[in-house]
């Protein structure tokens, strides 16, 4: 199992930078961050697994964990006709909402606390689902804040919860997507999905090179066995 040690150092240190509101650059457009908000600008992975999704053009996009908003914004932006975005840290969901204003598609992007689907007992079924999620395991009993929660899942329970109720909130034809990457428990994840009568089957892959080595991204669909 990964040493979930290394994640928290790192949620320590890019929190640290943050005091007060400011922006970063990715990829040549620059986005509002909020302090205690994840921050793609300190992690390779935000980008690379926004590389590896295919957004539904015209359709209906769910991001959870949405954070400063890049992947739920992005998806607006692409052509989805409607995007949630939920998160459980209320500065995320501030953040998402600012980001969708800036970039002109505040009219797509509904923005709601929520932990995992609970806050979305109105909303519609999607077209696709989606969780980057924080996927590298923590002990069950670590008391952690809720920026530490971008980067670890204590006891995987919030995994469980994803595969045993995402499909309540994707239409027929939709899919249920995950972003995992090789830091992650594969084989507990796996059985934890399996529990909910689940598989995980690849879409696609890259690898990147991180300050540890080389680092797998994953993008899964979460499909009924």
């Amino acid at each position: 199992m990964y040493d979930y040690t290394q994640p928290l150092k790192r949620s320590e240190a890019s929190r640290a930078k943050v005091r007060r509101q400011t922006d970063i650059e990715l990829r040549g457009r620059r986005w509002t961050l909020l302090p205690d908000v994840f921050s793609p600008a300190d992690s390779r992975s935000s980008l690379a697994h926004l590389d590896l999704l295919k957004f539904p053009v015209d359709g209906t996009f769910l991001e959870i964990g949405s954070g400063t908003g890049l992947i739920a914004v992005s998806a607006a932006l692409a052509g989805c006709r409607a995007v949630h975005a939920t998160d459980l840290n209320p500065a995320a969901v501030r953040n998402t909402a600012l980001n969708a204003e800036r970039f002109g598609v505040a009219d797509k992007v509904t923005s709601v606390e929520s932990d995992l689907f609970d806050g979305l007992r109105d909303a519609p079924a999607f077209d696709v689902v989606y969780w980057h999620s924080n996927n590298v395991w923590a002990p069950p009993e670590l008391d952690i804040n809720v920026h530490e929660l971008a980067y670890v899942d204590p006891g995987y329970e919030a995994h469980r919860r994803y595969f045993r109720e995402a499909r309540r909130h994707v239409a027929p034809e939709g899919r249920v997507l995950i972003a995992l990457s090789s830091r992650a428990g594969r084989t507990e994840l796996e059985e934890l999905a399996a529990a909910e009568g689940q598989g995980l089957r690849t879409v696609d892959s890259t690898t990147v090179e991180e300050p540890e080595g080389p680092v797998v991204y994953e993008l899964l669909e979460v499909v009924p066995l």
